[in-house]
């Protein structure tokens, strides 16, 4: 059988075996999908395939991928002839994996050209580019474009033509569709599973996320702290799991939770803390936000969803003073701000972002960055204890650096800074986007425990609806900078008025409640 057979994988670090021994099968055709929680070496896995591990590890065992043998630990310039052409990696931020300043069909090109064994001439190459985009579903012109001319899931698309263009037997698509929202997930997977069809390509999903995983994979392998701890069947697995710690995954898994009892008075019988009215924005000739109206009352979590390119971080932006609306008015407890920082306090808002480690200086210590906050508020330094202790962290992080921490523990960070000043507002912009569903819901669980015990608002920015569901208590939905829906959650997303809100419920259903059955969609 041809596919993809892995026998004895096994990868060591500085701290000794980070992956136990372990085989898999994948047929042609198929995708294997490999979960489990940040640090439990199912990335390190993935990238042993394909030569990419980080300095100071070093992979064992051997692999059969389509007619080509490899051992896993061969020197890295063995590795060169089997990228691309034999096995592909597409990353989950294709900012990442494409360069921001050539064009898109030229970065194409660079891969027809490394896989040919002759010269292509320059309109051959033309047309295959041509191919390769209209493969994904892209337009001619998209050839002319650089990467920031697209949007995110257009982007993706590229990727994915980037990474097939050499006709690889084995795709590892690793996170492919974590930042992109419910109905651009939904298009980027199902055109994938389109490809590995008519190609007969082996793929291998790592994924945090469930609902994705039991949409779209044929087999899963369930890894905890370096160890597979269950294998089989997607269904069979997602639908009776055998492992408690494969049951653990699916209890935090916020599709599966039962709707939150909002425990937040009513909107509108609570005073109000920030009201937009009429809010516009433009970039250059683009309208991003077409006179947008919100209210957030006092102790409320109001949530924002919308696709990439709706507007929905842009108008948390603007309420946090990031950027200048062209016109309409925020007020503040009853007063009027000016567009811009300026006219905000620290006292007002803090907006808490999606990466903590893009926000969290590397070179300092928690107690460090915790401590700058403090004095910004003019808090002594000695709360640095206090703010940790608020978020769920012993006093003795503040001696470690950010990379010493896991994700979850990261963005605990991140939120206990922006407590610092003791805002009654903190914006929070896709902040549990990347995060593992069981850290995820650890994070959204103190989220709630901190309005309920600070009092504090929170505007929440997501693309994720059943996360929206499960923590806020109204819910605006933008489309193209424009408010089309808005009003309790739980109404909302269960009887959505507008059709583009019911087209975002039913992409998140579609993704989050098929499961697969080994059978290939074409």
């Amino acid at each position: 059988m041809t596919g993809v057979q892995i026998r004895g994988l096994t990868v060591r670090g500085p701290q000794g075996v980070m992956v136990e021994p372990f085989d898999a099968t994948i047929a042609p055709g198929r995708t294997l999908a490999i979960i489990g929680e940040s640090g439990s070496g199912k990335t390190l896995s993935a990238k042993s395939l394909i030569g990419l591990l980080p300095r100071g590890f070093r992979a064992a065992g051997s692999a059969v991928i389509g007619d080509r043998s490899l051992e896993l630990d061969a020197a890295p310039a063995a590795w060169t002839s089997v990228r691309g052409s034999t096995v592909a990696l597409l990353l989950q931020d294709p900012f990442t994996s494409l360069s921001p300043v050539h064009r898109c069909g030229d970065q194409i090109a660079w891969t027809l050209r490394a896989a040919s064994d002759r010269r292509i001439a320059a309109s051959d190459l033309a047309r295959e580019v041509t191919d390769r985009l209209a493969e994904v579903k892209l337009p001619e012109r998209v050839a002319r474009a650089f990467p920031h001319q697209l949007s995110g899931g257009m982007r993706q698309r590229v990727a994915i033509a980037a990474a097939l263009a050499a006709d690889p037997k084995l795709l590892i698509a690793d996170e492919p569709t974590t930042a992109l929202d419910a109905s651009n997930q939904a298009e980027i997977l199902d055109l994938l599973r389109a490809v590995q069809a008519r190609r007969d390509l082996s793929v291998i999903l790592i994924s945090h996320d469930l609902g994705l995983v039991r949409g779209r994979t044929d087999d899963v392998l369930v890894m905890q702290h370096g160890v597979i701890v269950e294998r089989g069947a997607t269904g069979d697995v997602l639908t009776a799991p055998k492992h408690p710690y494969t049951r653990a995954l699916i209890d935090a898994d916020p599709v599966l939770a039962p709707p939150r009892e909002a425990s937040a008075p009513e909107s509108e019988t609570t005073p109000t803390l920030v009201r937009v009215t009429g809010v516009t924005k433009h970039f250059g000739e683009r309208t991003v936000l077409d006179g947008v109206d919100l209210r957030i009352g006092d102790g409320e979590i109001v949530g924002v969803v919308g696709e990439s390119g709706s507007g929905k971080s842009t108008l948390a932006r603007c309420i946090a003073g990031l950027e200048r609306e062209d016109g309409g008015v925020i007020t503040f407890a009853g007063e009027n701000l000016a567009p811009g920082r300026r006219s905000r306090t620290p006292g007002q808002m803090q907006i808490v972002f999606q990466d903590p480690y893009s926000s969290l200086n590397p070179m300092m210590s928690i107690g460090s960055i915790l401590r700058e906050a403090l004095a910004v508020a003019h808090r002594p330094a000695s709360d640095v204890a206090v703010l940790l202790e608020t978020v769920g962290l012993p006093a003795e992080f503040a001696g470690k650096r950010p990379a010493e921490l896991s994700g979850g523990q990261r963005q605990r960070v991140a939120i206990a800074r922006a407590l610092a000043p003791r805002p009654r507002l903190l914006v929070c912009d896709e902040s549990v986007s990347a995060l593992d569903v069981s850290v995820q819901a650890q994070i959204l669980t103190l989220l709630t425990t901190l309005r309920d015990d600070l009092g504090i608002s929170l505007l929440f920015i997501s693309h994720d609806l059943a996360v929206v569901r499960l923590l806020a208590d109204s819910v605006t939905v933008l489309w193209d900078g424009r408010v089309i829906e808005s009003g309790p959650c739980e109404q909302v997303l269960t009887e959505p008025r507008h059709e583009y809100t019911r087209m975002l419920v039913a992409a998140a259903h579609r993704e989050n409640t098929s499961v697969g059955t080994g059978e290939r969609e074409e």
